[in-house]
């Protein structure tokens, strides 16, 4: 017998599979009307009719209403100290990103405050940002280091993110991204910082087994794409999966570096040309676009179109940080993703489920309603998918169904 059954879905929605969807197959979107879903032990055992659904201890009605895999949220920096709001009047005289990066502000200004804060502080902050995730429809998230830029400080985010995981519900998958920025120490030496970050930052995650990937922010006035191979060949020559963030003000070959060294991902992808592209999908580089920081910092969306036509797999993510995307609501940038990115409601599904899975290594578990895999859920305050992306603004989760649980 059945731990629960789910009973009285409107409507099912969610794509399938165990990798990532690409390219005009992103909108391959299985519906299943006056549909059931049960569980046993936490995973999905049936899905299907609601007139062939087996027994179970309880039942849950979902009042006709529409039932979706749960959220993934596959770029986040969800540990960090400070806010920086202080920075929203020079946003509006006009200083740009970089600019307040070069006076010492941005990533710096939040290294500062994340390296005064303690563990516990962290801590209690993070699990605060997993409550509103789970509130929000996310029951699996990325969590990025990268306010840290010592090797002290690194390790303390990521054993938080390790903590913050077995404290609470949502599924952190951390990734290391010790080369976020230039310290203002190594100004003149930047030779050093990326050895640090190579020979000592990256064996000493490894030897606690603290994060999964390793990521680097390629881009104008931060690191090259020569230091990004080299950063991003350490990494995986010591046994991490490898991201990009690259592309978000200036196309530089970023991107092309991600393809070559086998990158499950490159994020943000803004700038990103037709050479980019095409190395991403030949590469079979997940893109893993932010488009939330784009409304945030009111600049140009991802070419998502140009990448779908290629055969690229999209994922759609909140990019939660401080300084560009200080939200977490992923619904918000799931809307965005369908009237900036013109995806359809049913490849945006995909960007911010299976895809987003994929980007984080989890599509084997998470991100579709399928047997066998975790009995993540999303019940919704409507029977129909392009409600969700339609109510901007609004929070119409109903319920979240985490690991077989009503939460």
């Amino acid at each position: 017998m059945l731990d629960l059954i789910i009973t009285n879905i409107g409507t099912l929605a969610t794509p399938e599979g165990k990798g990532p969807k690409r390219g005009i197959e992103q909108g391959d979107v299985r519906t299943i009307p006056n549909a059931a879903v049960g569980i046993r032990d936490g995973i999905i055992s049936y899905v299907g009719p609601m007139s062939d659904a087996p027994a179970a201890r309880e039942t849950l009605d979902a009042g006709g209403r529409l039932v979706t895999p749960g959220l993934v949220d596959s770029h986040t920096h969800l540990v960090f100290g400070g806010w920086r709001h202080h920075e929203l009047d020079m946003k509006l005289k006009g200083v740009s990103y970089l600019d307040i990066l070069k006076g010492g502000g941005g990533i710096l200004s939040s290294v500062r405050s994340t390296r005064s804060a303690s563990a516990e502080e962290l801590t209690e902050r993070a699990i605060g940002f997993t409550k509103e995730q789970l509130a929000l429809g996310v029951t699996t998230s990325e969590a990025k280091s990268g306010y840290g830029l010592t090797s002290e400080d690194e390790l303390k985010q990521l054993r938080v993110v390790r903590a913050v995981d077995a404290m609470q519900p949502v599924d952190l998958v951390p990734t290391f991204l010790g080369a976020h920025a230039l310290p203002q120490t190594y100004k003149e030496n930047r030779g050093e910082f990326i050895r640090i970050v190579c020979e000592e930052m990256l064996p000493a995650v490894a030897e606690e087994g603290l994060a999964e990937f390793c990521d680097i922010f390629c881009e104008t006035g931060v690191f090259t794409p020569e230091e990004t191979r080299t950063v991003l060949s350490a990494a995986k020559a010591q046994g991490f999966k490898l991201k990009a963030h690259t592309d978000e003000i200036d196309c530089l070959g970023g991107a092309q570096v991600a393809a070559e060294l086998g990158a499950v991902s490159a994020e943000h992808l803004i700038t990103s040309d037709a050479a980019a592209i095409a190395a991403m999908a030949e590469a079979n580089v997940i893109g893993v676009l932010l488009p939330a920081t784009s409304f945030y910092l009111d600049k140009p969306y991802a070419p998502a179109r140009a990448m779908l036509d290629a055969g690229m797999a999209l994922a759609v993510a909140s990019d939660f940080n401080p300084g560009s995307s200080p939200s977490l609501n992923l619904q918000l940038a799931m809307t965005l993703a369908c009237l900036k990115y013109r995806l359809t409601p049913e490849e945006t599904l995909t960007a911010a489920t299976l895809n987003a899975a994929a980007a984080i290594d989890r599509a084997d578990v998470a991100g579709s309603v399928e047997v066998g895999k975790k009995a993540d859920l999303v019940i919704w305050e409507t029977d129909a998918l392009s409600y969700l992306f339609y109510r901007f603004g609004s929070n119409l989760v109903h319920r979240v169904v985490k690991n077989g649980v009503v939460v």
